[in-house]
């Protein structure tokens, strides 16, 4: 058996990969540049572009674009109407901002299970957990598959609940031949420059709803209007006159930034093809591997994937994780684990929060690793990171 790197064999790679990287070509540094030379770098023409652009790519009405994902899920709760003494249902196995953004308004989250095999949030359990209280579900489409659409639709309309559907991971994807984007009542992206396509830091909110839109506009705008019709002291004094008509923020997005998102949003089919292929090809090869599972896809998600995470049977492995992923990481393949259930971490825990929430996710948690994905992973790479999955995993097996 060959020995491992982590213990003094030769790594399978010479320089180190990582799980996720940006793809900017020339194009994009050109779009950028062109922003950065014209009259406007911030409140010009490319963030309305950007917007409709947005809005025609996801099949929505109205796009919103804004400074990060985290405050795009902001916004929508504001627009949501979410406050002191609300619930908002959401998974653990996301980013904390999926849950941090109900505390932004006073709400409480409430964290429902996951299914076992989709590591998406499980309707079952969102009914579950509805109470007097329960004011939205924000369902997260967990490394880029939707989340079950119709079923959690559903169920928000049974109990008049707002659907957020946070796409942090998911731009590119389609469920029912559908683009996410145009299927909750608000639809929250991130661009971050992991993601699908990246404007540097930027998020975005899309929605099919006008009253939401309008809220979404003054909330990522410090609640500032110019807007003849919302605006109460009319007539005013001038073109130069505006009014706060609501407490908002400043979550905008730059001209220059607005560029740079255009223009990864015209490569984003050559994004997705590419990654299809390095996850169908990942899936062949780990299928039968003992010790590792893959992730399980419905058939409704015609997936863009953002992230591609092997899950370890430790029941089949004499190994913890940690060792799995130090291994990996000296043959030269950085992995990540996405992510921590978010009620483990301190803040939630000195707020009543305990282990045992959620035992799928905790369960699933435990075994999960992000390994290398994104367009500019090439076929010798993917050899690489496949070479070093089985390596380790014969090293280890039971």
């Amino acid at each position: 058996m060959e020995e491992l790197a982590l213990f003094g064999g030769k790594p399978v790679r010479d320089n180190k990969i990582y799980y996720g990287r940006q793809w900017i070509d020339e194009d994009d540094i050109q779009a950028v540049a062109n922003a950065l030379q014209g009259p406007f770098i911030t409140c010009g023409p490319k963030v309305e572009e950007a917007e409709r652009k947005l809005a025609e790519y996801t099949g929505a009405k109205y796009a919103v674009v804004c400074s990060n994902g985290t405050a795009a899920l902001h916004c929508a709760c504001i627009a949501a109407g979410i406050g002191p003494g609300d619930e908002v249902i959401t998974t653990p196995l996301t980013f904390a901002a999926s849950a941090n953004c109900a505390f932004y308004c006073g709400a409480k989250p409430v964290f429902a299970d996951i299914d076992p095999e989709t590591w998406n949030i499980d309707p079952g359990s969102i009914r579950d957990h509805i109470t007097s209280r329960t004011k939205a579900v924000v369902a997260v489409d967990f490394t880029g598959q939707a989340v079950k659409n119709r079923e959690i639709r559903e169920i928000c309309n049974e109990f008049n609940l707002i659907f957020i559907e946070d796409a942090a991971h998911a731009i590119g994807t389609r469920y029912d031949g559908k683009q996410v984007g145009s299927l909750a009542d608000m639809t929250c992206f991130s661009f971050h420059p992991v993601k699908t396509i990246t404007s540097g830091e930027g998020g975005a909110i899309t929605t099919n709803n006008e009253d939401f839109y309008k809220k979404l506009v003054l909330a990522h705008t410090h609640g500032i209007t110019h807007d003849d019709d919302l605006m109460e002291d009319a007539p005013h004094e001038g073109v130069w006159y505006y009014e706060q008509i609501s407490l908002g923020f400043n979550y905008r997005m730059t001209d220059f930034q607005a560029s740079l998102l255009m223009s990864q949003l015209g490569k984003i089919e050559l994004f997705k093809q590419r990654r299809a292929a390095i996850v169908n090809k990942y899936n062949l090869a780990f299928k039968d591997v003992p010790g590792i599972i893959i992730q399980k896809e419905i058939p409704e998600s015609d997936t863009c994937r953002h992230l591609y995470i092997i899950r370890l049977d430790l029941c089949k492995l004499k190994c913890t994780r940690r060792q799995f992923f130090d291994a990996m990481s000296a043959e030269n393949v950085q992995c990540q684990i996405h992510y921590v259930p978010v009620y483990w971490f301190p803040y939630y825990r000195h707020r009543g929060y305990e282990k045992g929430l959620c035992p799928v996710a905790e369960d699933v948690y435990k075994g999960i690793m992000s390994i290398p994905l994104y367009p500019t992973l090439t076929d010798a790479d993917t050899d690489d990171v496949i070479l070093a999955v089985k390596k380790i995993a014969g090293y280890y097996a039971l």
